[in-house]
């Protein structure tokens, strides 16, 4: 099978497409065809070495996958060849998905949502699962509550808005302008130019000075630091961002805040939920770009450094195999 080895960690030349060997799925495993996955924020700080500790070389890296099951392994109860199927493969355990095919345990895989494509269900597991365990595992978001979403118009952004709007919560959300009307159509109910505006004095004074109770931080440094500015009495501020330096959270004193530092776990009931929301329609896939396996190291650039497009927003989603040509190679 083809795949996006890398060899050493590094820039996005160290991505070679290679011949590599085609798994064969254990026990409780499946062996899915990749159709589509998409590049995260953890894919590149995977390969530039952020991880290479627990790691180790060569390694195919990527976290999302939608595809179909080509061959089930001994004792796999729930599923069978034919079935198309998302998850996220387990981080920092075995081969990613930036292949022609992938070894999932049956415990963290789910149904693809049948009104996507597998484009569209490629950039779901990780980013929406991510969401939903923030809002859902960690924050226990209700109705009612205010939010404030960092960095809307992201990967993350886009559906922990969609998941705090199902919920019923008033959602404060930043972004460039550029992106504002395609955020009001997800359900953002305030959002700020944080090139622009101070997001701080802008939620304040839309709050009456009473801040807001859920804090989502999907960019770290300031962001993180600065959360405890806008926060409620009794409020939350969740981040998914690693911590390379100490912060300085003076600013939640006397709040009696509560901080949530997540890195997502991989589950078939979550992924149930999820498929739920997105067959009703209220949790819907943004694209913004698309490439094939072979242009992987671009992929990553866009993502990372916004090259050739900084207003770009969205998942970018990469096509491992036409999803009109789904024979076996």
């Amino acid at each position: 099978m083809k795949a996006a080895v890398l060899n050493e960690f590094g820039s996005v030349e160290k991505f070679e497409i290679l011949d590599v060997p085609t798994p064969k799925p254990g026990f409780g495993e499946v062996l899915v065809k990749v159709m589509a996955t998409s590049v995260n924020p953890l894919d590149f700080q995977v390969r530039r070495g952020d991880y290479q500790s627990e790691l180790e070389l060569p390694v195919i890296t990527g976290h999302d996958v939608s595809g179909v099951i080509v061959e089930i392994g001994v004792g796999v109860k729930n599923f069978k060849a034919g079935d198309e199927v998302y998850y996220t493969p387990e981080i920092f355990k075995g081969q990613g998905s930036y292949a022609e095919y992938h070894v999932a345990d049956e415990a963290i895989i789910g149904i693809k949502p049948k009104n996507v494509s597998h484009l569209e269900a490629a950039t779901f597991p990780l980013a929406a699962g991510t969401a939903w365990e923030m809002l859902y595992t960690r924050a226990q978001l209700k109705i009612n509550q205010t939010i404030l979403i960092h960095g809307g118009a992201g990967g993350v952004g886009i559906p922990t808005i969609q998941l705090a709007k199902t919920i019923g919560a008033t959602v404060f959300t930043t972004a460039r302008t550029v992106h504002h009307q395609m955020l009001k159509g997800f359900g953002a109910d305030y959002i700020i130019d944080y090139t622009s505006e101070n997001y701080i004095e802008e939620i304040l004074k839309l709050t009456g000075n009473k801040g807001v109770d859920v804090v989502i931080d999907t960019l770290g440094g300031n962001t993180l630091s600065d959360s405890g500015k806008v926060l409620s009495q009794m409020g939350q501020v969740v981040t998914l961002v690693d911590i390379e330096k100490p912060q300085n959270l003076i600013h939640a004193w006397g709040k009696n805040a509560t901080y949530h530092f997540v890195f997502t776990r991989q589950s078939r009931n979550k992924l149930d939920e999820l498929t739920k929301l997105i067959e009703s329609g209220k949790l819907k896939p943004v694209v913004g770009k698309v490439f094939p396996l072979s242009e992987i190291g671009q992929a990553h650039s866009l993502l990372e450094f916004r090259k050739g497009d900084k207003n770009f927003y969205g998942k970018i989603a990469i096509q491992v195999e036409d999803e009109s040509n789904t024979e076996q190679k």
